[in-house]
């Protein structure tokens, strides 16, 4: 069965093995975020209709479910911001009546600020919304949002959310070096922190390809220093570094799927989305083995112009 909207699973650093339900098109983002796995956008938007038919999705959720294999989580997430698609709402009890796993929600917050949209998410076990800065003006550099959008009201839609909501919210901060890692950005950020109240706060950083070149991350001694910063200003949220998967993906095709990759690449460049359509896997899985094969310097990445092409590293 070939899958349009349903990828995985595939190893999460946060949700073990997370099978991803994708209902937005590639890079329809109210943010273009510097760090953005995706690539980046062609612009951004705040609108809000089924972009993605919500029937063919369970459709085709329902048959992966019926095929063996473990899923800690069903996961919406993929290739823009999930809270854009319009009937969310009614995908997510659609999805309770197939299944017992628990669905998480990765989200930039940014649609949170809208009663419906908050109503609409209810029934989640799960939400993970991101805050990657704790000023405007980093706000505005980081994620590069909408006409519209502003951190005050970031801040106020992630916030009123957890008020309201019966099930966990674990807030993302994706730190970047140089970028938003200052004592005075992190001081800024945990005062944020402090307003939304999550259960609580996992820190990131770029290690997949971001969008950007030169966006560099945090190394794990610096990672570690920016949670004792943080956990020293809001004793009484958690916070955590979300380390690399650490854990085996427990199908033998998924290495094969890897190294039929590096394979590939050994005998010429590729695109994300060339490795996609060779391959016949959703792009958001392509990237995670990309950042795998990154990790483990096996290749490496260049870029022409606006494309970011992915090497054979010779060492």
């Amino acid at each position: 069965m070939e899958k349009r909207y349903i990828f995985g699973p595939v190893p999460s650093r946060r949700l073990g093995f997370s099978l991803g339900v994708d209902i937005i098109p590639y890079k329809v983002c109210s943010l273009n975020c510097i760090y953005c796995q995706l690539g980046a956008s062609g612009g951004t938007t705040l609108e809000r209709r089924e972009y993605v038919q919500i029937d063919k999705v369970l459709r085709e959720l329902e048959e992966t479910l019926q095929q063996p294999g473990r899923i800690d989580y069903i996961t919406l997430s993929g290739s823009g911001e999930p809270t854009l698609n319009s009937r969310i709402g009614d995908l997510i009890p659609a999805i309770k009546k197939l299944t017992t796993i628990p669905v998480a929600l990765l989200t930039n917050g940014t649609t949170l600020v809208r009663p419906e949209v908050r109503e609409a998410l209810w029934e989640l076990d799960l939400v993970v919304p991101s805050l990657d800065a704790g000023t405007e003006k980093i706000y505005r550099l980081i994620n590069r949002p909408c006409a519209g959008l502003d951190l005050d009201g970031l801040v106020r839609g992630i916030s009123d959310f957890v008020a309201g909501f019966s099930g966990q919210v674990w807030l993302e901060v994706m730190l970047l070096k140089g970028i938003n890692d200052s004592d005075d950005e992190l001081e800024a950020i945990a005062r944020r922190i402090g307003e939304i109240q999550p259960d609580k706060v996992q820190l990131n950083t770029a290690v997949r390809p971001p969008a950007e070149s030169g966006v560099g991350a945090l190394g794990p001694e610096e990672l570690e220093k920016a949670r004792i910063f943080l956990q020293s200003r809001i004793s009484s949220i958690p916070v955590e570094v979300v380390a690399g998967f650490s854990g085996k993906r427990e199908d033998a095709e998924d290495k094969d799927i890897r190294t039929s990759i590096l394979t590939y690449l050994e005998r010429r460049p590729a695109t994300s989305e060339d490795l996609s359509a060779t391959f016949g896997l959703h792009r958001n899985e392509i990237v995670k083995y990309l950042g795998h094969l990154l990790d483990d310097g096996l290749i490496k990445e260049e870029c022409k112009g606006a494309t970011k092409y992915f090497l054979y590293n010779k060492v």
